[in-house]
């Protein structure tokens, strides 16, 4: 029963760790007092715009990014999104 508490109490913490670390989305003029360090895309079938921003957000973190601005976004029935990486 421990162990079972203890895996349970990890596997929080770590999800909470993750989504206080994200990337965030930022506009234009948050984006001026930052570093640009890259461009990055997402496309898909179908998708919330919910989705979308998580997607951008486990792509920008990879790259170690702390922001993202979205720069293009194209949507028919198909999605393709594409944004700037800042730190």
């Amino acid at each position: 029963m421990n162990i079972k508490t203890t895996i349970a109490t990890a596997g929080l913490l770590s999800a909470l760790s993750f989504g206080a670390f994200a990337a965030e989305s930022i506009n234009a003029d948050q984006a001026k007092n930052l570093q640009s360090v890259g461009v990055i895309s997402v496309s898909g079938v179908a998708g919330t715009p919910m989705d979308i921003h998580q997607a951008l957000q486990a792509k920008a973190d990879r790259q170690g990014a702390s922001a993202y601005r979205i720069i293009e976004a194209r949507n028919k029935d198909t999605y393709h999104v594409t944004a700037e990486l800042y730190k």
